[in-house]
């Protein structure tokens, strides 16, 4: 009677190694396909503040180098 818990451990086990599963191959896919982990909490600012980057990277990189 004492190892009746024994028999809800396999399913329990099995229903938390899938949602691992699932976890980690979205985190994968995400990525693999835009080269950078996924963004916790993006909020417009943070979209905001990538867009103004990525405008300055670009003219940045558009400048002639004076030196």
């Amino acid at each position: 009677m004492g190892l009746v818990w024994l028999e809800a451990a396999l399913p329990l086990g099995i229903i938390a190694g899938m949602l691992c599963i699932m976890g980690n191959a979205q985190y994968q896919i995400h990525k693999a396909y835009h080269g950078r982990p996924k963004h916790i909490g993006n909020d417009l600012w943070d979209v905001a503040m990538e867009r103004r980057d990525k405008k300055l990277i670009d003219l940045c990189s558009k400048l002639p180098n004076n030196h």
